[in-house]
């Protein structure tokens, strides 16, 4: 969030975070201030780039069936951008993010089944450059504010 936030602040994206659709009516009752200081914050979260929009999301069973699995990869250097090229190249891959620690990437995978999963993780596994991969699989989402 770009801006310093107070606690009415991060009380009320939290909020929107779980029902972008909530009146600010609602909002004002469940935050026990007016409606008014609601609208003002808004417009003050909106102009500030704190709020960038407002979306949908799907349910759990609304076209993203199967199962989804974390791929921690350690990759050598002189093989990232093959490696990267690959990988992009799978329709299950959701995201692949460089990141710091132990591991050079970590990929997000949807496969519709665990099969498919498992030829996935042999088919990662065996490209030329992969040094090694750790893999969590997803058991339940607990808490989901990714649009």
């Amino acid at each position: 969030m770009s801006a310093m936030l107070d606690d009415l602040d991060r009380g009320l994206v939290a909020l929107l975070q779980a029902n972008a659709r909530t009146s600010t009516a609602d909002l004002a009752r469940a935050l026990g201030v007016a409606r008014t200081t609601i609208v003002a914050r808004l417009s003050r979260l909106e102009g500030n780039g704190t709020i960038v929009g407002y979306t949908v999301r799907l349910g759990a069973t609304q076209g993203v069936q199967g199962v989804q699995a974390y791929v921690n990869l350690s990759v050598s250097p002189k093989s990232a951008k093959a490696v990267i090229e690959r990988l992009s190249l799978l329709p299950e891959l959701r995201q692949l993010a460089a990141v710091s620690g132990e591991f050079d990437y970590l990929a997000i995978l949807r496969a519709p089944s665990t099969q498919r999963l498992d030829a996935l993780l042999d088919e990662i596994g065996e490209l030329d450059g992969v040094l090694r991969t750790t893999t969590s699989v997803q058991l339940a989402l607990r808490v989901d504010r990714v649009a």
